[in-house]
């Protein structure tokens, strides 16, 4: 299905650009519109780092879950805010490393709904639900998360670049707390957000981001580390997304549109903005 074909899907919008639309063209997807693609453009005029990062991002997922599989034994995955399906996805990534994981994407955009459930119709372990991750009580006591999600197990939660998507105004840390609630010690988040070291950095990309209709809050380091307080985290702990257990074997991403081109590696040269998370684990007791 090309995106000129996705008009007749309820709810989506081909005048304003969405963040799953714009985060899956930097992965080499081919599911947008114009409109994203000039916002993306534009972005990256202002933060070209913003290409490096996002790839970076997706990288890290891999890692990540082979980890959460292999290292912690977790068998359930829950990803809020997924995105649009491409390569080497959360379900194929830990069934890869443990054939009877099982994982709950969660999302609200319709078009990563309607291809989710395209992708995974034959699935019986894997789903799609439409859900908010900003009102985690729903998503949680929805029955289709209850029939593949036992919260008397280990769980993971995966919260990958969209951490930037809950401003302090929609109390992230109350967000995250609620699905921690409701897991059991041992159970683990796995997040990511964009982030600066410098405050009218800080300022410009959230104005901008936020003038499109899209929420946003670009943090700090500290304040992110602040959101998840109280949990352990797994070495090397918060970093910036490169130095997280890097392994130059994984598999590689999907090539970029040639309008990107001219905006990979600008990382090498500067990177006022970077992607920061990692793994962090509920103690016991």
């Amino acid at each position: 299905m090309s995106a000129e074909d996705q008009s007749f899907i309820p709810g989506v919008s081909v005048e304003q650009p969405t963040s799953a639309r714009v985060y899956g063209w930097l992965l080499g997807g081919k599911d947008n519109y114009a409109v994203d693609r000039e916002f993306a453009l534009k972005q990256l005029k202002e933060f070209p780092a913003g290409l490096d990062i996002t790839r970076e991002n997706r990288l890290f997922l891999f890692r990540a879950v082979r980890w959460l599989v292999e290292e912690a034994g977790i068998r359930q995955f829950l990803d809020m805010g997924c995105g649009l399906p491409t390569d080497n996805n959360v379900h194929q990534v830990a069934q890869r490393f443990a054939p009877d994981a099982r994982v709950v994407y969660v999302d609200n955009d319709p078009i990563v709904l309607a291809h989710g459930r395209a992708l995974l119709a034959e699935d019986a372990s894997t789903i799609v639900v439409d859900g908010d991750l900003r009102d985690p009580a729903t998503i949680l006591d929805d029955p289709l998360v209850t029939r593949l999600i036992d919260f008397d197990e280990p769980l993971a939660v995966l919260y990958l670049s969209v951490m930037h998507h809950v401003p302090d105004a929609d109390d992230p840390v109350g967000v995250l707390g609620a699905v921690l609630d409701r897991a059991r010690p041992g159970s683990c988040v796995c997040l990511s957000q964009v982030v600066t070291d410098d405050p009218a950095t800080s300022a410009a990309m959230t104005e901008s981001v936020r003038a499109k209709g899209i929420p946003w809050q670009t943090r700090t380091p500290a304040e992110v580390d602040a959101l998840v307080r109280g949990l352990e985290p797994v070495e090397p702990g918060l970093v910036d997304l490169v130095d997280w257990r890097p392994d130059p074997f994984q598999p590689p991403l999907a090539p970029v549109d040639p309008a990107l081109r001219p905006y990979l590696g600008t990382t090498k040269h500067a990177k006022p903005v970077y992607e920061y998370g990692g793994i962090v684990q509920k103690p016991a007791g």
